[in-house]
């Protein structure tokens, strides 16, 4: 009998303590509001955090690119002995690759030199330095490639002159398809003689334009938002913007993203570069505005050439 009073007892106070342990559907409600309430505003604020670090990790990455960029060409342009200004790509724009009607609009000559590179005789281990001719162009490019961006890019192409060494018969540089010397005893004077330049007859180019930096801006000059930049202190400014010929940048290579200052009579050009971060965190492009600017990049340099060459 005692045994039954206490099995009784145990199972009134289960039943009361499995009743006081749980929740009621309202309470249930209650405390999922109240969640929803209090984590929302947290996971805005994650977001916001992580959308910001990501926006400012490619700020960074952008301008040491744009950096990294400048010195190279930098490096690159020291070594010229002549640099041709807006009129003078008008005049061989039809010698350089991508000259058709159907990729002016994709590829742009912005920067084009002569430069004379040096093999010193310490590092050939020859009797004598060696040193011979290149023709260098860097392009704009936006041909919507899926290899690249949706932004713009940077592309070099160079053509170099070839040497043979009677020292040692293993130190030789072949000539590159379609390389022509300049012809400095032609008549006029110094920019009419390099603005003269033909490449070699019957030779198709095997050289391609190599991409050097990606990400450049590209946003197409107009008069309100993203007007053209102002006018050169030196020389002549390329890409131009108005006008008719060669020297000026249509359509998709219409745009502040890479242009040059240059002043050929003293070897000189001034280099702007502006990116754009924000295509690195998505597909589609973003055009420059004065709220994004932050996420545009710009840099600049002015490089004397160390060379020169004489008109006579």
């Amino acid at each position: 009998m005692n045994f039954l009073w206490l099995f009784i007892k145990r199972l009134k106070l289960f039943r009361v303590t499995n009743k006081c342990d749980g929740f009621t559907l309202i309470e249930l409600l209650v405390g999922i509001v109240i969640a929803t309430l209090v984590i929302t505003p947290l996971l805005g604020f994650m977001i916001n955090i992580m959308t910001t670090e990501r926006q400012e990790q490619a700020k960074a990455d952008t301008e040491q690119e744009i950096k990294a960029a400048l010195d190279y060409i930098a490096r690159d342009l020291q070594q010229s002995v002549y640099i041709y200004d807006a009129d003078g790509i008008n005049k061989i724009r039809q010698q350089l690759p991508k000259n058709k009607d159907n990729d002016k609009n994709k590829f742009f000559p912005v920067l084009v030199f002569w430069k004379r590179q040096i093999i010193s005789k310490e590092s050939s281990k020859m009797e004598k330095d060696i040193f011979f001719y290149s023709l260098v162009a860097y392009y704009l490019i936006k041909d919507n490639d899926s290899t690249w961006s949706k932004a713009a890019r940077i592309g070099r192409f160079q053509i170099r002159d070839g040497y043979d060494s009677t020292e040692k018969k293993n130190e030789k540089l072949q000539r590159d398809k379609g390389f022509q010397m300049f012809n400095i005893q032609a008549s006029g004077n110094l920019k009419s003689k390099m603005n003269q330049w033909t490449k070699k007859k019957d030779e198709a180019y095997t050289q391609d334009i190599v991409a050097l930096v990606d990400y450049i801006e590209q946003t197409t000059i107009n008069d309100t938002t993203n007007p053209a930049p102002p006018s050169c202190t030196i020389g002549q400014q390329l890409p131009q913007f108005s006008g008719s010929g060669d020297a000026v940048a249509t359509k998709n290579v219409r745009t502040r993203g890479f242009y040059v200052c240059v002043d050929s009579e003293n070897t000189v050009a001034e280099i702007y570069l502006r990116g754009n971060a924000l295509a690195r965190l998505q597909n589609n492009n973003i055009d420059f505005n004065e709220n994004n600017k932050t996420y545009f990049p710009q840099a600049s340099i002015r490089v004397q050439g160390n060379g020169f060459l004489s008109a006579k």
